[in-house]
């Protein structure tokens, strides 16, 4: 009998139920009846909430909230609560169903969480950013429930696993989005496996080439890298072995984007980046002896090699913020070679890699750095500007940042965000404090407010009752809990200058028979060059306006009659209306629709990614998509980004730096000007070089036509004797 064709929809149906049954095996902490009764449950609502419905790739939607699901039973470690919830997270927003039918079938503590994850509508004012929007309703939930943003997490790399199949400029907003906001969050609770990965594939999207490049060359030097590893280990493991110590080794590379990062910030190549791996020494060991058992794994290292002194990082002694624990050390390997060394348990590997929150829960362990930073998040809520993109940017600087540790006069530690400042520790011990802060005693040397702190630094704050808060003080406050004493001081006083100045022009206005009403007062606002009457009130109490030219004014029966100044029309409305909403892309050349500036952070020439960002003033910016502001730009105001591409007709000249690196010789400099001026007939802006010890370094700003130009005349250079590297500015 012939064997009956299965369809195309069974097969789907097949590979659901292979997806829900991989799920129950990965629900490890979900063993109970009870517990699969749930799940299963919840995938039978999602399934049949989601029927019919496809995603961009094609594939049916219920695939979508499985692999979420997964990744929260499978690389967070969560249990049964969190994994009903990642099925069920799109729901709401979705299908008919309600936060309360959710109550009904699961009960409140899963209704909270949905409801957490429900986006909200897509309305905005036109100064904020709806991704700002978003992230402020995450943290506020994160601060009730953090399940609520471990099921966020594992929806966002869901998403960035299946990017593909999103258009263009579609991939680069995500990927901003993940690189700005999920990817630090991430890390900071304590999730490595999963903030490497967002990472990656943020990169793979925003600068595919070099994602290309960098992930290319780690496969092709894979074999040599395995075999330096299994050598470099040989001794330490002979003597592990001989004392009983049971461990793992693991030698594995850094991430991609940590790869990238450092070749751009240290202006390297990839075969300049000394630590591509690290090798990772786990021990099974009891709780009670962790420390003791990892300085003596310490000891036996460095017995074989030499450590660099100024490269020790003791992260068990005083863990990181969210939870890490690790001892790092740099040692010299017999082949002159500087490897990183990671020792630490298996406890603490599980929290490097899972999360300290994910651990905590499924542990039933309270974690101090835990319920610290929660405390923090709440400050931050509490005292946070009302609007969204500031908002965005002060939580990213003071619970994203890397940390230092301060102690105070009676020898409490601290922890600070890396580049805090005295006023900032001040306003950290009390908003009172911070206030009359005049200067510190730093480690008994006397320094000003502005003072940048480093770890281990002892802190004594100096006040004065004279002191008051000024506004050049928001120029060096880092943290966000100064900057918001900061502000609410001056907004008071600036409260107070206001109602002055209303009373100030209310006397002149009376003088001059002139009624006070809100048409008048508008009216006087375009009189005076200022946009609202507040302002127009504060720069009167200040006496930035003075009150005679209102004798100028024609007035019939308290009305003012003559025409103000216009003021100009913004452009803004007219850019977006010229240039959103069309399939194909901005075009740059000399006939373009719209004006537009190159931005001086990037420098863009033909042949780079590029996209526009329309800003208040109505100018339209281009900025490279490599560019660092690009990411916080499309997270922050996605919906004034525009596609746009170079006028391939057009031969232009833009302004390009590079950075060479070399052995100095004589007549070097020569050589390379005679390259780029003689060769290749290029005009060069500026030069600089300086020599130190025999090596050089040289900045060159020249014209060219596009990257491919650009690149011939580095190439020309790279072959010159004595040149080691050449690299575009950035």
């Amino acid at each position: 009998m012939a064997k009956k064709d299965i369809s195309p929809e069974d097969q789907e149906d097949k590979e659901i139920i292979k997806a829900y049954r991989k799920l129950l095996k990965s629900a490890r902490y979900s063993q109970t009846e009870e517990d699969v009764r749930k799940i299963r449950k919840a995938f039978d609502i999602a399934n049949e909430s989601h029927k019919g419905v496809r995603r961009k790739s094609g594939e049916a939607y219920i695939f979508h909230p499985l692999e979420v699901a997964q990744i929260i039973a499978e690389e967070v470690g969560l249990g049964t609560t969190s994994i009903v919830c990642a099925l069920l997270h799109d729901v709401v927003e979705d299908t008919s169903l309600t936060i309360d039918d959710i109550e009904d079938y699961f009960g409140p503590t899963e209704a909270r969480i949905i409801d957490g994850l429900t986006k909200i509508e897509e309305v905005f004012e036109r100064e904020n950013s709806i991704q700002a929007v978003n992230f402020r309703k995450i943290i506020l939930t994160l601060a009730d429930d953090i399940r609520v943003v471990l099921v966020k997490l594992a929806d966002r790399l869901h998403n960035m696993r299946t990017l593909e199949s999103m258009r263009k400029d579609k991939q680069l907003k995500i990927a901003s989005e993940t690189l700005y906001i999920y990817a630090p969050l991430a890390h900071r609770l304590g999730l490595h496996a999963l903030k490497s990965e967002l990472e990656d594939l943020a990169l793979k999207y925003k600068a595919p080439q070099v994602y290309g490049e960098i992930t290319s060359k780690l496969k092709k030097t894979s074999a040599v890298r395995t075999r330096f590893i299994n050598q470099f280990t040989l001794p330490i493991r002979q003597e592990l072995d001989r004392q009983g110590i049971k461990y793992r080794i693991q030698g594995r590379p850094k991430s991609v984007f940590s790869i990238y990062t450092k070749m751009k910030n240290q202006k390297v190549e990839f075969e300049e980046v000394y630590d591509i791996f690290a090798i990772r020494i786990i021990l099974n060991v009891k709780e009670d002896v962790e420390k003791a058992e990892c300085w003596k794994v310490y000891s036996t290292a460095t017995d074989f090699y030499k450590p660099n002194p100024d490269r020790l990082r003791d992260w068990i002694s005083t863990p990181r913020a969210n939870g890490y624990e690790s001892l790092h050390t740099t040692v010299m390997s017999p082949g002159g070679r500087w490897v990183e060394v990671q020792i630490r348990t298996e406890r603490m590997d599980a929290v490097a890699e899972r999360g300290l929150a994910a651990h905590w829960k499924y542990k039933d362990k309270r974690s101090d750095a835990l319920d610290s930073w929660m405390s923090r998040i709440r400050e931050v809520l509490e005292t946070s500007s009302s609007n969204p993109v500031e908002f965005v940017d002060d939580f990213k600087l003071n619970l994203f940042a890397k940390e230092i540790f301060v102690f105070t006069p009676k020898g409490q530690i601290r922890s600070m965000p890396h580049n805090s400042t005295v006023l900032d520790f001040a306003y950290e011990i009390h908003s009172e404090i911070g206030d009359l802060c005049i200067g510190a005693k730093v480690s008994q040397k006397m320094v000003s407010p502005g003072h940048t702190l480093s770890s281990g630094n002892q802190v004594e704050i100096i006040t004065s009752k004279a002191q008051r808060p000024k506004a050049e003080w928001l120029e060096f406050a880092t943290t966000s809990k100064a900057k918001t004493s900061i502000k609410n001081y001056l907004k008071i006083e600036r409260k107070k200058i206001v109602a002055q100045g209303k009373t100030t022009i209310g006397r002149a206005m009376k003088k001059y028979s002139i009624k006070r009403t809100s048409k008048n007062f508008q009216i006087l606002s375009t009189f005076y060059g200022v946009n609202h009457t507040d302002d127009m009130f504060y720069k009167i109490g200040i006496e930035d306006i003075h009150l005679n030219r209102l004798s100028r004014l024609k007035v019939e029966d308290g009305i003012i009659t003559s025409k103000p100044r216009r003021k100009k029309e913004t452009t803004l409305d007219q850019i977006m209306a010229t240039t959103k909403g069309k399939k194909s892309d901005f075009v740059l050349g000399k006939d373009s629709a719209v004006n537009y500036i190159l931005s001086k952070c990037c420098h863009p020439i033909p042949g780079d990614d590029v996209v526009g960002f329309v800003t208040n003033k109505g100018h339209m910016e281009i900025h490279r998509v490599s560019c660092d502001n690009t990411v916080k730009l499309l997270s922050n105001y996605g919906y004034r980004a525009v596609k746009a591409k170079w006028d391939s007709n057009e031969t232009l000249s833009f302004l390009s730096g590079m950075l060479i690196k070399g052995f100095d010789r004589k007549g070097m400099v020569n050589d390379i000007t005679k390259i780029i001026s003689n060769d290749m007939l290029v005009n060069i802006r500026s030069i600089n070089f300086t020599t130190e010890n025999g090596i050089f370094e040289g900045n060159i700003t020249v014209f060219v036509n596009d990257t491919g130009h650009l690149k011939s005349v580095k190439e020309k250079i790279r072959a010159l004797k004595g040149v080691n590297s050449v690299s575009r500015l950035e």
